[in-house]
């Protein structure tokens, strides 16, 4: 039986392509959110779900990151990443002098955006569910509508390519991961997500927890913060480290880490994505 992998759909999406850059052979399921996603995996809809959570121009997926600390048990089990080449997409027949509305999902718009107040200033910018869904709402549109997309969705619903590589800078990558039900055994060439929290506020608490991993000479791959959606001015950290948690160096940062955090949540040990 083929590997049922959920992705944030519909077809024509980055996500469907990097779900099928991770597994061709899949059986791919478009689901209509992130959160849906999530959903399926965890009720066993789908054996792994598909989902963006970072952008090189534009940062983290925040719903995403929410998702993974506050709600659910997944864990990331792989990530890949995959160059982003936005395109322009009218319907046929339509004007790029005649566009009045300029459909897409808010990451894309974004990566668009000097594109965007270069060649259509003053033009009213809608944001979609997802980029595929921007074609569909351009093409059901009577006013002369674009959409930010794929090549593959103009393809997929009948529409256009009127230009091609329109984002801002054309070092665009979007990663994504993996969410299992199951962990990633070790590989050698691991990284480790956690996210933590403290009960207090007191200076060099967060310096504190990074000297575990400086002592044990880990690398600290990434370090970001959200709130913790309970008290205003109050944060989660997270944190990408080098190495897998069955590491011996780094299980001893994190038993460290758990008595110096209120809250310590290992959100995953995967193979670090490289494209060689």
């Amino acid at each position: 039986m083929a590997n049922r992998v959920a992705y944030f759909g519909p077809a024509g999406t980055f996500t469907e392509a990097a779900a099928l850059s991770y597994d061709s052979e899949a059986a791919l399921l478009p689901f209509p959110s992130i959160s849906a996603v999530f959903s399926a995996v965890e009720s066993q809809l789908a054996d792994e779900g598909v989902v963006p959570i970072e952008n090189s121009l534009e940062g983290s997926v925040t719903e995403t990151l929410d998702i993974l600390i506050h709600e659910s048990t997944l864990t990331i089990y792989r990530e890949l990443a995959i160059p982003i080449d936005h395109c322009l997409i009218i319907a046929p027949g339509r004007s790029l002098r005649d566009i009045a509305v300029i459909y897409s999902h808010p990451q894309a718009i974004g990566q668009c955006r000097r594109y965007i107040e270069k060649k259509f200033p003053g033009v009213q910018v809608m944001a979609a569910l997802s980029t595929a869904s921007a074609v569909q709402d351009m093409m059901r549109n009577e006013i002369p509508a674009a959409a930010i997309s794929t090549a593959r969705a103009a393809d997929i619903y009948g529409a256009m390519v009127a230009e091609k590589g329109i984002q801002d800078n054309t070092a665009n990558l979007t990663r994504f991961i993996i969410l299992s039900r199951r962990d990633s055994n070790r590989t050698g060439r691991d990284k480790t997500s956690i996210c933590f929290s403290f009960r207090d506020d007191e200076p060099g608490m967060l310096y504190s927890v990074m000297g575990e991993f400086a002592l044990r000479n880990i690398n600290l791959a990434k370090v970001e913060s959200r709130p913790n959606k309970e008290v205003l001015g109050r944060y989660i950290f997270l944190v990408d480290i080098d190495g897998h948690k069955e590491d011996q160096g780094v299980m001893e940062a994190l038993a460290a880490l758990s008595h110096k955090a209120s809250m310590m949540k290992i959100l995953g040990s995967y193979p670090r994505y490289s494209n060689k």
